[in-house]
């Protein structure tokens, strides 16, 4: 999954609003920012094999440090513990919804991929394979992210300004990316792919914490 990932960070924002809208933006993709680390440094693997599935062509055969569920609770716990060390002013309640930020990475990629998540190192790989049905899949994205940002803007007062209006273009603006990513070209190269990804996460989370400065709260 990609950008329905984003739709569980908008959820969270509406839920606890003093967390920072780009560390929710972190958070639910955290497994994949350190996955496009670990490829380029090539801890992790990947092959880019065009129709390993329906709408995704890269074969992720080697990311136990990431994607493994063993992994993604560790890396659950870090982001709570994080999370409480660098925002001490929030309450428990904001980190423990970072935590869950970080695992609900894993949830969503269970239902898309193939069966190549490991449940602890590199061994028995489960994925139910929702990316073989592109048209299911891609709606399923879209839906995910835009109940969050239902969520996310039913409190804004006014309904109106750039952070109501410009978060639903960015919205638009997502989807559209993640017609690319399904329909589109496939990556040149597996560090191709994943300095994509990196790049892409960091703008998203920099659009995100500016139009969220840009929205106002009901009371």
């Amino acid at each position: 999954m990609f950008v329905g990932h984003y739709g569980i960070s908008l959820a969270g924002k509406a839920v606890k609003r003093t967390v920072p809208l780009w560390v929710l933006f972190i958070a639910v993709q955290w497994i994949d920012v350190l996955w496009a680390i670990f490829v380029l440094m090539g801890i992790e693997k990947v092959r880019i094999v065009p129709g390993i599935t329906a709408t995704n062509p890269l074969d992720l055969y080697y990311m136990p440090y990431t994607h493994s569920l063993v992994a993604t609770v560790v890396w659950s716990i870090l982001g709570f513990v994080f999370y409480k060390l660098f925002f001490r002013r929030d309450t428990q309640r904001g980190a423990i919804i970072v935590g869950v930020a970080v695992f609900s990475h894993w949830v969503l990629d269970f239902i898309v991929h193939r069966p190549d998540l490991p449940l602890y190192d590199n061994a028995m790989k489960v994925g139910l394979g929702l990316w073989n049905y592109p048209l299911v899949a891609f709606a399923l994205e879209v839906v995910i992210l835009f109940a969050g940002i239902y969520f996310y803007l039913r409190n804004a007062t006014p309904f109106r300004g750039v952070g109501v209006y410009g978060m639903i273009v960015f919205g638009l603006v997502l989807v559209a990316i993640q017609g690319l990513v399904f329909f589109g070209a496939p990556p040149t190269s597996d560090k191709a792919a994943a300095l994509t990804a990196l790049i892409s996460y960091l703008v998203f989370a920099a659009v995100a914490a500016w139009l969220d400065k840009k929205r106002q709260y009901s009371k």
